[in-house]
């Protein structure tokens, strides 16, 4: 089992930053593939940014490409994401999820473990 801790979200003005921490415990991280979804009131939940179990792979969403960065941290069952040049369309409750076949996906399915969410609110 996968547990799932995400941190780090709250009110922000556009153009701000903020940077979202997920913290793993239960089976080891390293050889999960980890991703951020995003769900606004009345919207689907919609994938924002993966990384496979290395690293080595990343993709992002178009919204975000260019503005947000995940990165993890395998010696610490850490990953992040860094947001820049908030928008208020970037306003949602985000969801740390874990794939245990340690890929990189934009499907939901992929994933088998979520955290709870927290919720990025950017004002205009």
């Amino acid at each position: 089992q996968v547990q799932l801790v995400e941190s780090g979200g709250g009110l922000v003005q556009a153009g701000g930053s903020l940077r979202l921490s997920c913290a793993a415990s239960g089976r080891a991280f390293r050889t999960l593939g980890m991703g951020w979804f995003r769900q606004a009131p009345g919207l689907e939940r919609e994938f924002v940014a993966g990384i496979n179990w290395s690293g080595e792979r990343i993709y992002y969403s178009d919204s975000v490409k260019g503005r947000f960065t995940i990165s993890r941290d395998n010696a610490k069952n850490m990953v992040y994401l860094q947001m820049n040049s908030l928008k208020p369309e970037d306003t949602a409750v985000y969801y740390c999820a874990a794939a245990e076949l340690g890929i990189v996906s934009a499907s939901a399915q992929a994933y088998s473990h979520w955290g709870q969410g927290t919720q990025v609110t950017v004002s205009s």
